[in-house]
C-alpha cells in the first residue's frame, strides 16, 4: 500500500476503529475525550494533504483487498470529495470540542456520544470518498445508524416523539435509495461509479431520464428537498445543540453532495435542467417564508436550512461548469455557516433557558461576544457583503444569469428574493433577541439533568469552539480567490468525469 491510498483509506478506517475502543472506554470519560477529539483531527490533517495531492496530482485511488474493478471496494479523493471532507471533519471537531465544554458543566456528555459522533464521521467520509453505488449506500447508512443513538441523547417526550419521526423518514428514504441502486445494477450490471458513468450513457434516452429522476428522488428526502422536506423541521429542533449542529452541518450536505456527484457522472447535461430548477424555486421560497412565521430560533434556522439547499440545487441544475462549482462553493459554506449558528442556539439557551425570540431580548447587553457571534454568521446567511455567503449566493446567481435562459433567470429571480427574506428573518431575530431590554433567563426546565440552562453567563469552551466555527466562514471569505479557483477545478472535473474515470478504469476509462 503506497502512502497516497493509505491517505484515502485513513479517514474511513481510523474513525471506525477508534469507535469501537472509545465504547470500550466507556468508563473513562477523560480517555474518550482524548480518543474523541484526537481522531478527527488526524482525519483533519489526512484531508488537507489528501486535498493537496489531489489538486496538484489528480485524485487519489485505493481499491480494497488489490481487486480490479468492479470487484472490492473503490475509494476515491478527487478536488471535490476531498475539499468537502476537509471542511466537514473541521466543523465535525470543533463542535466536539463545543459538545465536550457543554457537558462538563453538569458532569460529562453521556458516554455513547463519542462513539456515535466517530461512527457519524465513518459514514461521512465513506459517503465523500467511495467510488461505488452501494458502498455510497452504506456510507449513508453507517452515518444514520449514528444519527439515531445521537438525535435520542438525553430523552424526553418531544425528543422520542422527533427521534420516531427521523428514524422513519430515513428508513423510507434508505428503502427507495436501496431500491434505485438494485435497479442500476440491474441495468447496468456494475455499481462502481466510474463504469457507470459509461454504461448508462448506453442505455435509451427515457431509461436514462428515469434512472436520473429516480436516484434524486430517493436522495431528495435525505436532503430535505421541498415537498420531501416535512421530517427536517420537526426532527431537528428538539434535539440536543451540538447534535442540531452537527445534522444541520453534514446530514443533508452528503446528500446534496451525492446528489451532485451521481448527476454529474451518470447524466451529463448540456442544457438546463428544467425539473431541478424549478425544485430549486419551490426549495429556496417555501423555506423562507417557513422561517418568517418561527417564533423560536432552531424553527427559523430549520426552515432556512431546508430553504438553502435550493441555491445548491440551482448551481447544479444550470448544467455547466459555473454551476457545478458555485454549488460546491455553497455547499461549503452552508456547512460552516449552519453549524455556527445552531451552536450559538445553544450558547443562547446556557445563557437564558429559552430558544423562544418572544422570551428574550437584551442579549446584546449582557452578553456582547455571543452577539457578536451571531451577528457575523447571520449576516452571511443572508449574502451580505463581503461574507463568504455572499460570495456563494453571486457564485450560484452568476452561474444561473450566464445561461441565457428563461427558467433559470427565474429561480435567480427568486434567489434573490431569498436572500432578502433570509435578510428579514435574521434582522427580526437580531431586533427582538439582541436587542432592547435584557430580559431575565428563564429557569431551567429540568434541573435533574446534567445540562444547565438560564445560568445568565456564557461558558468560555463552548463560545471558543463556536468563534473558532465563525472565523472558520471569514477564513473562507478571506480566501475567496483561492477557494473559489479550487472549486472552478472541482467543478470542471465534475463536469468531464474523463479524470475521475481514467484514475479508476486506467487506461480504457480515457
Amino acid at each position: 500500500m503506497t502512502l497516497a491510498t493509505l491517505l484515502v483509506v485513513v479517514p474511513v478506517a481510523v474513525p471506525l476503529l477508534a469507535a469501537g475502543l472509545a465504547l470500550l472506554l466507556g468508563p473513562w470519560p477523560t480517555a474518550q475525550r482524548v480518543l474523541g477529539t484526537a481522531v478527527p483531527t488526524a482525519v483533519v490533517v489526512d484531508a488537507a494533504f489528501l486535498l493537496h495531492r489531489a489538486d496538484t496530482q489528480g485524485p487519489v485511488v485505493a481499491q480494497a483487498g488489490g481487486y480490479r474493478v468492479p470487484l472490492g471496494i473503490t475509494l476515491v479523493a478527487d478536488r471535490f470529495s476531498a475539499l468537502v471532507l476537509l471542511v466537514s471533519s473541521i466543523v465535525l471537531l470543533l463542535v466536539v470540542v463545543y459538545a465536550m465544554a457543554q457537558g462538563m458543566r453538569g458532569g460529562t456528555v453521556p458516554s455513547v456520544f463519542h462513539p456515535s459522533h466517530l461512527v457519524l464521521l465513518t459514514g461521512v467520509a465513506l459517503s465523500f470518498l467511495t467510488g461505488d453505488l452501494f458502498t455510497l449506500f452504506v456510507g449513508l447508512e453507517i452515518m444514520l445508524m449514528a444519527s439515531y443513538a445521537l438525535i435520542t441523547l438525553r430523552p424526553n417526550r418531544a425528543r422520542v416523539r422527533a427521534s420516531m419521526t427521523y428514524i422513519v423518514t430515513s428508513l423510507l428514504s434508505s428503502i427507495l435509495l436501496l431500491s434505485s441502486v438494485a435497479v442500476v445494477y440491474g441495468l447496468t450490471g456494475t455499481l462502481n461509479l466510474a463504469q457507470l458513468s459509461r454504461r448508462v450513457g448506453d442505455l435509451a434516452p427515457d431509461v436514462q431520464a428515469w434512472l436520473s429522476v429516480m436516484l434524486l428522488l430517493a436522495l431528495a428526502i435525505k436532503a430535505a428537498i421541498v415537498p420531501m422536506h416535512w421530517w427536517l423541521p420537526e426532527s431537528y429542533p428538539p434535539a440536543p445543540a451540538p447534535v442540531t449542529a452537527i445534522f444541520a452541518a453534514l446530514l443533508t450536505k452528503v446528500a446534496v453532495y451525492a446528489i451532485i456527484r451521481t448527476q454529474t457522472l451518470f447524466f451529463p447535461r448540456d442544457e438546463p435542467w428544467t425539473l431541478l430548477l424549478i425544485l430549486s424555486a419551490v426549495t429556496l421560497l417555501v423555506g423562507a417564508f417557513g422561517a418568517l412565521a418561527q417564533d423560536n430560533l432552531h424553527g427559523a434556522l430549520s426552515f432556512l436550512l431546508v430553504s438553502h439547499i435550493g441555491y445548491m440545487l440551482l448551481g447544479l441544475a444550470v448544467s455547466t461548469r459555473e454551476g457545478v462549482a458555485a454549488s460546491g462553493i455553497y455547499l461549503v459554506h452552508h456547512i460552516v455557516v449552519q453549524a455556527c449558528l445552531f451552536c450559538v442556539v445553544g450558547l443562547v439557551e446556557h445563557h437564558r433557558g429559552t430558544a423562544s425570540v418572544r422570551r428574550l431580548g437584551g442579549v446584546g447587553a449582557t452578553a456582547p461576544v455571543l452577539s457578536m457571534i451571531f451577528l457575523i454568521p447571520a449576516l452571511s446567511l443572508g449574502g451580505v457583503p463581503p461574507s463568504d455567503g455572499f460570495i456563494a449566493k453571486l457564485a450560484v446567481l452568476r452561474s444561473a444569469v450566464g445561461t441565457q435562459d428563461p427558467l433559470p433567470l427565474v429561480v435567480a429571480g427568486v434567489g434573490l428574493l431569498t436572500g432578502l427574506l433570509t435578510v428579514a428573518v435574521m434582522a427580526r431575530i437580531w431586533s427582538r433577541a439582541f436587542w432592547g431590554e435584557p430580559a431575565a433567563p428563564v429557569p431551567d426546565p429540568d434541573p435533574t439533568d446534567e445540562l444547565v440552562l438560564g445560568t445568565g453567563s456564557v461558558m468560555r469552551g463552548m463560545t471558543v469552539a463556536t468563534a473558532c466555527l465563525m472565523l472558520l466562514g471569514v477564513g473562507v471569505a478571506a480566501g475567496a480567490g483561492p477557494v473559489s479557483d479550487l472549486a472552478t477545478r472541482a467543478g470542471e472535473d465534475l463536469r468531464s468525469g474523463a479524470e475521475y474515470r481514467a484514475s479508476v478504469l486506467g487506461g480504457e476509462g480515457r
